[in-house]
């Protein structure tokens, strides 16, 4: 066993009450709560071993060459040290056995005695031992407390335990500077309660006297303070080497004896001296005192310790160190020195603070209960001065009353004065000290009243002696009142119960008498009744006889009046039928009569008179007889016809039964489609561009597969949407009107379905309704045909299109219907004036014409057209109409007139419903079908639509659908189906049409109905890889006709149908009519590059030198011509030449007008000779270019050569601006420019880009009233009126925009010269010419708002404000003779390509008002500032879009706070930032830097608030940036989502927000009110949500990942909590409860739970913070955290199996699987083999096959925990499991998981979370411990047994806490309590899965309590 004498110095090693081992752990615990590494508690204890050794270290006295000296008997303990310490051990031995004395010059060694060893050896050991306590002590102190700033003054509050006055038998040095410490301190308490009381008394203006109270400075002078005072002649004493104790007291007793407080002692002998202190006389022994007082601490022992090899003990000594390295001969300082220095430093402190005094007496002296030592206590209260106090309080007026409260307890001591609230409290306390202490010693302060205590106790007496008379009073007063009330409530009772008893009995009476009158009253009126029932009985028998007989007769002459109407009508019909014979008969007789006369006329001549006349009346008698017989022929013929329309009618009427095949139909429909009609008139057929394309054939449909051929795109799916409530049922009953129905009828309509504004509407729709009947063969045709007419139906409905109808005409429409019902086969005719309305195809010098022809034009503007009509309806022909007429017409009234298409869908619904003929049906699908291809419903409509084809046949409802997708989405056509499309709707197959390049070759595409030309050109591009697909357009030829549809929206099936209507009225056939369709460039580009796309310059080739062969582009000179084929050669047959193939091939290149004829002096010979000369001369032969080059370079010229040809052209009439020579004019676009052109091609106007500064359109309400303004840098505008305004305004912006983009040079619009020395800014005038850097160009000023460059009139180089500039849409330095054009007209500012209509106009709010009460005043203007220039100006209004800084806070209300008023400019100037308003070529917008800097500041002072909602919104107003525009509204959005502004300020915002036309105005909205409802967030916007913003998502989708390896993406929004977000996942879970789940984030390898009521965005940027703070990650400060959010079961305090199933299949048994296989619960082996197999069928079901393999590999793990794998056998764990699995057959696997946890829930470790620590503190469990928390509270598990050693309930646990790698807990009373720290990295999770149950627990009692 180890003796340390240091210990056993108090003379035991044990303490009663005390485990030093558990305290040991208690100091262990705490070290690791403070932060102490191991390796400095292990240093820690080192230093305490050595120590404990020197202690043992024994001395021997010895002599060495006559002086004394002393030597270490054990040298071991010395090497022991030494190895701790890693000092030298020699070097040691001679530090504690000798010292070296300095001198100037050299130093020498001396031995110490014995008896200096010793102090040499303890200063050693107390000098270590000291440092170390201060280390200990800074260390404590900066774990307890970091300052965020370090320059920051600390508030504390400090605690000063004194060890207190100490008086032994012998009294040495320690106990003379304890003393001396007291007497300090006993004068600082008496002081300041000397002071306190005196600053009461003069504060209340008390009468006084002096109070005396003993000082003891005089004590304290003679202690230190005086000169030669007891510690400076101690110090004095021990500097001397000859100086001794008995020199020292001889010193004393020299210098204090005559001082009263000094004591001399008894005897001259006794080496002692005394002192008088306050709490008594004190006698010192001298011995030691120098010795004690001398640091001894010596220059050898400090040299050993700095060459030490212990870092801990080296930083324990640094101070010394570097002290010591200054002044080697500076002497340490004493110990009474150092103890005065420490004093006086903490006297200083006390004096600096408010002290508070805490006196502590201990009753005994033995610690022991149910003592008290009434000496004992007596002399603590004299030693620590509380005598002396009392005193003091006693000799004044120790009690005290404010005068409230003394009138509140002693007004009952004098009469009249009422509460303290009602009175003046200082006079009645005046009062009843006046009337209660008259003449006794008190006084009234300003507040209080001051009493003596026999005056307080006097007034207490008297104040009990009132109460208890008042009482009584009190108690006779409520007695009486008592028995009063009682007497009272008596008396009211007996009066209720005798009220109640004599009502009672009157009722009873009451009610006898009139039972009696009841049953008197029912005989009587039984009687009555009776009587009148008989009476009434007669009176009806009475009058039934009478009617009875009415009705008879009624029936009678009714029966004979229908007799009689019958036989009229027969007698009619016979009479009619008489009647028409006889006038039959009759006109023939008249007839046979004229004969007669002309007869006997003509006979006269021949027979003579009277044999004429006998003959005439013989040839007269057979005519009479012949009559006769050609009458019944007629009644017969009639009979027969009668009898053929009831046959017909039948026949429609038998249709409706019969089984209809779609093929048969179809064929019978589209029976003309087959028919050869003829061929083209004049033989004529389509020859355009040299005959390329003449081999291909027209379009198509597709009989073979589609591979071969590319699919047009898809409408986009939309989302499912359920249409079930929008039934075409409940449409009708919403919307018809004139009471139809919904349902199918065979009748004519007399009023439209849907209500119609015009005549001409409801009259197109009433001759639509007819159409449709006889479409769908509901009605018959007319018999009447018409021959010769070519006048296609388009036309004819154009005609009617600007003609005005009136009542009349719909009256007759309406007639004509009815008459319509009664024979289908009558159609009234009309005549109408026929004009010949011929459409043309545009010309190729024309984009687009109108299809609309000027006729038409004039009648939309008022002109009328009268038509000759007969009656009916206007718009519908007396003839027999062909099934594609009746599609014309129905399908064309619905493009023609947008506002008949719901009347048509609606009467083709209405006829496909409840229709039972089955061949009406099937043509009311396909009328359907080919509707929806050419034009959708309205909006009203169209869900109604969808809705019934949905509801359709399955033959046609998915075919409609994907129609009328198509067409919604591009838009409706112009013109009726074509032949192609029938063919295609004929055999449900797609369009087949070919498009031929200008190389001859030729691709097939798949289209339909809605192809646009946009999407064939995409489709080609894709086809053959052509990257630079603009200006690339699709034409169409038909005879010598080409028309350009260019590659936009335009439907390519409308210029195939115009094509063929085209063909009809040149008198030839539909079908055959000879269009084809051409892919060639139309229009370059300013900035194109042939050498960018080699597929486009090919076809550029091409379609360039086929142009030149056939005269399209046409040369100047014949030397280009022969350049050009010189090229074409090269290009063939490259170097390879040879004069007689070129001669060969002259008239492929060149024109044939040119070779031999009239225009050219050369004939082919002659062109070969020039070919060849050119070929030799030229370039590319010579360096042998590569041939693709020579084609680029054919293409650029081009270009350059015929601008005009290629370039979009448009019909246009000059409206406004300066004059021109023409008004009617064609508007060419190209690469150039502008031109305004004539018929004849003459320029009348040309105007390059940079001369056009804007360009704008707009309707004007009226069909085709669109006009294009364009304005010039001369500040001319010019504006025309056309059908194509948009697409012209399209088209310029585009050059425009691109140029802009690219274009280098700027002009600037003002003046400006920098202010100051900002030399980063370039200075300007208005006009110069900025030339952009390399790496800039206009796209980068559009996108930052910044430029740099060089001016060019000045060479200077800066930056430029965006606004400040005008970028030229030009790639090339324009003239100097331009940039005038700039400086001498007015400003041109930033243009504007706007597409607007008439009278819009929305007003946008601002600050403006708010700025008028809120706002700072605008800075003076100077003189100076006065004259500059306009844009300047705008700087001074603040609630503008304003690119300069701010010096100062918008906000009135923040300039006196200049703190945040400078935090709010450096919070403008990030907004300026984040917009790029602010030049700064090294920020990115990545990240949140400059989201912190504009949000952290509001959030931590609420008055920032409302400054930085004013500084957005000031930024978004009047800002004509684009760009910087949208990144302030994200900002603004941003902002919503963070905290609300002010209310004075709120209303503002929102109306604001209400004004703004930005998509992101009304999700701000919505983001400030659910702001307002649920509060602002605590930190800026995390990182996730900046992106979020940036690439333009409003809604943030988070994936939440579940136990079960399941996943689903929830939205989280700026104001979710986590506890919405809890439940909105159990809700979406269908669990039934939330209750104990909680959500879970995982960043880098922790995984932490998210506070409930927390922000779920302000957690995990919180938490980002914090380990981006982390010591891992400081050092890489720009590193990104990702995060996976995990929602889980935290708390399992409800938790039962099988109440939630939900519940327990996705979480409970995936959580409890995993604790349940590391082996954490207590199992048996049965339970763990009826587990496994359970856990098997989980994992696979009914699938034996994997049985086979639990004994292979890791098979079993899966299914058995780890620690009982060695429980058994492979073999007999694979036998039980599967015996086990097969006596549960048929189980599912969710009631697999079901029992698995019904087996565990038993367990009392269910539901925990388990931890595997290292505890030091409870010597009763393992060091290696298992955790588990739960339910049930902590428990302490074995982790080998698993059996639970403790369980500490949560009621039982008073305090933890965590950190890095521990966790600590205290069980029980903090001070006496048993503590528990364990060491792990998981502490975190430990702690606030602790703080989770408790609050749970502390909730649930709450919650109960208010129940």
């Amino acid at each position: 066993m180890l003796i340390l004498c240091f210990a056993l110095q108090g003379g035991e090693i044990t303490c009663e009450g005390r485990d030093d081992r558990a305290e040991f752990s208690v100091i262990r615990a705490a070290m690791k709560v403070l932060m102490f590494t191991d390796d400095e508690v292990w240093d820690i204890l080192r230093i305490l071993a050595a120590l404990l050794h020197l202690g043992n270290v024994k001395y021997s006295s010895t002599e060495v060459s006559n002086i004394e000296s002393a030597e270490i008997q054990d040298k071991t303990e010395i090497q022991l040290v030494a190895k701790i310490l890693g000092v030298d051990a020699n070097k040691l031995y001679q530090g504690l056995t000798s010292k070296t004395i300095q001198t100037r010059e050299e130093s020498v060694t001396a031995s110490l005695s014995q008896e200096a060893s010793l102090d040499v050896r303890d200063a050693f050991v107390k000098g270590i031992y000291g440092r170390m306590f201060i280390w200990l002590v800074d260390k404590i102190n900066a774990a307890v407390y970091k300052p965020s700033n370090p320059g920051q003054k600390v508030r504390s509050i400090g605690v000063l335990d004194i060890f207190g006055f100490e008086l032994f038998d012998n009294n040495s040095f320690e106990q003379l500077c304890i003393n001396f410490a007291n007497e300090n301190l006993q004068q600082f308490f008496v002081h300041h309660i000397f002071k306190l009381e005196q600053a009461e008394y003069d504060s209340e203006g008390i009468q006084w006297e002096h109070i005396k109270f003993v000082d003891n400075q005089e004590i304290l002078d003679l202690i230190a303070i005086k000169k030669l005072n007891i510690v400076a002649l101690v110090d004095e004493e021990a500097k001397f080497p000859k100086g001794s104790d008995a020199t020292l007291l001889q010193k004393l007793h020299q210098h204090h004896s005559k001082n009263r407080n000094y004591l001399m002692p008894k005897s001259s002998r006794a080496a002692q001296f005394g002192i008088s202190h306050f709490a008594g006389n004190v006698f010192y022994n001298v011995k030691g005192f120098l010795e004690k007082n001398r640091d001894t601490f010596s220059i050898d022992l400090m040299e050993l310790i700095r060459n030490c090899k212990f870092p801990f003990l080296l930083n324990l000594f640094k101070e010394e160190f570097k002290l010591s390295g200054k002044n080697t001969l500076k002497r340490n300082a004493t110990l009474g020195s150092q103890f005065k220095k420490s004093l006086e430093s903490l006297m200083a402190t006390l004096n600096a603070c408010q002290p508070f005094f805490v006196r502590c007496i201990k009753p005994n002296e033995f610690k022991k209960p149910q003592i008290f030592d009434r000496e004992l206590c007596t002399r603590q209260l004299r030693y620590s001065g509380m005598m002396e106090t009392i005193r003091i309080r006693k000799a004044g007026y120790p009690i005290r009353h404010k005068f409230k409260d003394f009138v509140d307890r002693y007004r009952l001591l004098a009469d009249g004065i009422g509460p303290a609230h009602t009175v003046d409290c200082k006079q009645a306390s005046q009062k009843i000290c006046g009337i209660v202490l008259k003449g006794t010693d008190y006084q009234l302060g300003k507040s209080k009243v001051f009493l003596k205590d026999a005056q307080d106790v006097y007034l207490e007496h008297q104040r009990e002696i009132t109460i208890s008379k008042k009482i009584v009073i009190i108690q006779k007063m409520v007695k009486g009142w008592h028995q009063r009330r009682k007497f009272l409530l008596m008396k009211k009772n007996v009066v209720i119960i005798q009220a109640v008893w004599k009502g009672y009995a009157q009722r009873k009476r009451y009610l006898a008498i009139k039972r009696g009158y009841m049953r008197l009253q029912a005989l009587f009126q039984s009687r009555v009744l009776t009587q009148r029932f008989v009476g009434t009985r007669n009176l009806v028998c009475r009058f039934q006889r009478y009617a009875r007989g009415y009705l008879a007769r009624r029936r009678a002459r009714n029966r004979h009046r229908s007799i009689v109407k019958i036989q009229a009508g027969f007698r009619k019909i016979l009479a009619q039928r008489q009647y028409r014979r006889m006038k039959l008969e009759r006109a023939k007789k008249l007839e046979a009569e004229r004969l007669k006369k002309e007869e006997e006329q003509l006979l006269k001549k021949q027979m003579g008179k009277k044999g004429a006349k006998e003959e005439a009346e013989r040839r007269l008698r057979q005519r009479y007889t012949d009559i006769e017989q050609q009458v019944i022929e007629q009644e017969l013929k009639e009979r027969e016809e009668a009898k053929q329309k009831r046959e017909q009618a039948a026949l429609l009427e038998a249709r409706k039964g019969e089984d209809v095949s779609d093929t048969d139909l179809m064929n019978k429909m589209f029976d003309f489609l087959d028919e050869d009609e003829g061929s083209q008139p004049d033989g004529r057929t389509t020859d355009v561009y040299g005959g390329v394309g003449d081999r291909t054939k027209r379009g198509q449909v597709i009989d073979n597969g589609y591979n071969t051929v590319s699919r047009p795109p898809l409408a986009p799916i939309e989302d499912e949407e359920d249409l079930s409530e929008f039934t075409f049922s409940k449409f009708a009953t919403t919307y018809f009107q004139g009471g139809a129905d919904h349902t199918h009828t065979r009748k004519v309509i007399k009023h439209t379905l849907l209500e119609h504004k015009t005549e001409g509407e409801q009259l197109a729709a009433l001759a639509v309704w007819v159409l449709i009947l006889r479409f769908m063969d509901d009605m018959p045709e007319p018999q009447k045909k018409q021959q010769g007419d070519t006048t296609s139906v388009m036309t004819k409905i154009y005609a009617t299109l600007g003609r005005k109808f009136n009542k009349q005409d719909l009256e007759k429409a309406m007639q004509a219907n009815q008459q319509l019902e009664d024979d289908p086969t009558v159609t009234k005719s009309y005549t109408m004036q026929k004009k010949s309305v011929r459409k043309k195809l545009v010309s190729m010098t024309l984009k687009k014409k109108s299809k609309i022809t000027k006729e038409i034009s004039e009648r939309l503007e008022g002109e009328e057209i009268v038509p000759v009509t007969a009656g009916g309806n206007a718009l519908l022909e007396d003839r027999y109409m062909s099934t594609l007429e009746k599609l014309h017409f129905i399908i064309g009234h619905g493009i023609l007139r947008p506002d008949l298409r719901d009347e048509i869908y609606c009467q083709i619904c209405k006829q496909l419903t409840k229709n039972s003929g089955k061949t009406s049906y099937a043509k009311g699908w396909i009328l359907l079908s080919l509707c929806v291809g050419c034009f959708g419903p309205s909006d009203k409509f169209i869900k109604y639509l969808k809705n019934f084809i949905n509801d359709g046949p399955k033959e046609y409802g998915a075919y409609c659908m994907e129609r009328l997708r198509r067409t919604v989405m591009n838009g409706t056509r112009s013109q009726p189906p074509s032949f192609l499309e029938l063919h295609s709707t004929k055999a449900k197959k797609p369009l087949m049409l070919p498009v031929t390049f200008m190389d001859g070759n030729t691709k097939t595409l798949l289209a339909d109905s809605a192809t646009t030309a946009s999407e064939l050109c995409d489709q080609l591009a894709n086809k053959i890889q052509l990257k630079d697909k603009f200006g690339f357009s699709l034409y169409i030829a038909l005879y010598d006709k080409v028309s350009s549809l260019g590659s936009g929206g335009d439907h390519v099936m409308d210029a195939i149908s115009q094509c063929e209507q085209f063909s009809k009225e040149l008198g030839g056939s539909e079908r055959n009519a000879p269009w084809r369709l051409f892919f060639r460039k139309e229009i370059f580009a300013p900035w194109h590059e042939a050498r960018e796309d080699e597929v486009a310059s090919n076809l550029i080739y091409q379609q360039v030198v086929r142009g030149i062969k056939f005269m399209e582009y046409r040369c100047d000179k014949e030397e280009d011509l022969a350049i050009i084929a010189a090229q074409q050669y090269y290009i063939d047959h490259g170097t390879d030449y040879k004069p007689e193939r070129i001669v060969e091939l002259v008239p492929s290149y060149i024109p044939d007008s040119f070779i031999g004829g009239r225009s050219s002096r050369r004939d082919q010979a002659g062109w070969g000779k020039e070919i060849a000369k050119a070929f030799h001369k030229s370039r590319f032969s010579k360096e042998k270019v590569p041939p693709q080059r020579v084609k680029d370079e054919i293409v650029t010229y081009a270009k350059y050569k015929w601008p005009l040809l290629f370039s979009r052209f448009y019909e246009a009439f000059k409206f406004a601006g300066p004059s021109l020579p023409k008004n009617e004019v064609i508007i060419a676009v190209n690469w150039t420019g502008v031109y305004v052109v004539d018929n004849d091609e003459q320029v009348l106007l040309e105007l390059s880009f940079p001369e056009i500064t804007a360009v704008s359109s707009s309707r004007t309400g009226k069909m085709h009233g669109q006009s294009v303004t364009l304005a010039t840098a001369k500040g001319d505008e010019f504006t025309f009126t056309s059908p194509n305004a948009e697409d012209i305004r399209d088209l310029v912006v585009t050059f425009l925009e691109g140029l802009k983009k690219r274009s280098k040079y700027v002009i600037t619009l003002q003046d400006y010269t920098p202010v100051g020395d900002a030399n980063t800014f370039l200075s300007y005038r208005k006009g110069d010419l900025v030339i952009l850097d390399k790496q800039q160009s206009g796209e980068d000023i559009m996108t930052n708002g910044w430029c740099f460059g060089e001016n060019a009139r000045t060479k200077e180089r800066g930056s430029v404000n965006a606004e400040c500039v005008y970028i030229l849409p030009t790639i090339s330095r324009p003239p100097p003779e331009f940039l005038t054009l700039f400086s001498e007209h007015a400003d041109i500012g930033q243009p504007k390509y706007s597409s607007s209509n008439m009278n819009e106009a929305v007003k946008v709010y601002t600050l403006e008002e708010y700025s008028l009460d809120h706002f700072r005043p605008p800075p003076k203007k100077s003189l100076s500032g006065t004259l500059r220039s306009r844009g300047r100006s705008q700087k001074d209004i603040l609630w503008k879009h304003s690119k300069e800084p701010l010096k100062q806070a918008l906000l009135k209300k923040l300039l006196t706070k200049e703190e945040l008023s400078q935090q709010a400019c450096q919070s403008f100037t990030a907004i300026l930032r984040y917009m790029d308003d602010l030049p700064n070529s090294k920020r990115s917008r990545h990240g949140t830097e400059c989201t912190d800097a504009v949000f952290e500041p509001p959030l931590k002072h609420d008055l920032l608030r409302d400054e930085i909602y004013c500084q957005i919104i000031k930024q978004l107003t009047e800002n004509k940036n684009k760009m910087s525009l949208q990144r302030g509204w994200e900002l603004l959005w941003l902002c919503c989502g963070i905290f609300t502004p002010s209310a004075n300020l709120l209303k503002h915002v929102q109306e604001f927000l209400r004004s703004q036309q930005n998509d992101l105005a009304g999700d701000c909205v919505h983001r400030l009110n659910r702001t307002l409802r649920h509060g602002h967030r605590r930190y800026p916007p995390h990182s996730v949500e900046v992106e979020g913003i940036q690439i333009g998502s409003t809604q943030i989708f988070h994936k939440v990942y579940f136990p079960d390896d399941t996943d689903e993406a929830f939205e989280i929004d700026s104001s979710t909590r986590a506890k919405d977000l809890c439940q909105s996942i159990a809700s979406h879970l269908k669990l039934k409860s939330s209750e104990g789940f909680n959500l879970f984030v995982k960043i880098a390898d922790k995984v932490i739970s998210v506070p409930e009521g927390d922000f779920f965005f302000d957690f995990v940027r919180h938490l980002t913070d914090w380990m981006k703070k982390s010591q891992v990650f400081r050092d890489t400060p720009d590193i990104h955290f990702t995060y996976q959010i995990f929602f889980m079961k935290k708390l399992w305090t409800n938790t039962v199996p099988g109440r939630d199933p939900q519940a327990d299949i996705i979480f409970h048994y995936h959580q409890e699987l995993p604790k349940y296989l590391r082996g954490y619960h207590k199992c048996s082996v049965e339970q763990a083999e009826n587990l496994a197999s359970l856990i098997y069928r989980v994992k696979y079901g009914e699938d034996k096959s994997r049985l086979v393999a639990l004994g292979e590999g890791q098979g079993l793990r899966q299914v058995v925990p780890n620690n009982m794998m060695s429980f058994q056998s492979v073999d007999e764990w694979k036998r039980a499991i599967v015996k086990r699995y097969n006596e549960a057959s048929g189980t599912s696997p969710e009631d697999a998981k079901m029992e698995f946890l019904k087996i565990i829930y038993e367990w009392p470790t269910f539901g925990s979370a388990f931890f595997e620590v290292t505890q030091s503190t409870d010597t009763n469990v393992p060091e290696k411990l298992l955790i588990a928390i739960n339910k049930m509270g902590v428990n302490l598990i074995h982790p080998s047994s698993k059996d639970i050693l403790a369980t500490h309930p949560f009621t039982k646990i008073s305090n933890w806490s965590s950190g890095a790698n521990y966790f600590h807990m205290t069980i029980g009373n903090l001070v006496r309590g048993s503590k528990l720290l364990c060491d792990t990295t998981l502490g975190y999770k430990m702690d606030d899965l602790l703080t989770s149950y408790v609050h749970l627990m502390v909730s649930s009692i709450n919650n109960k309590g208010r129940k």
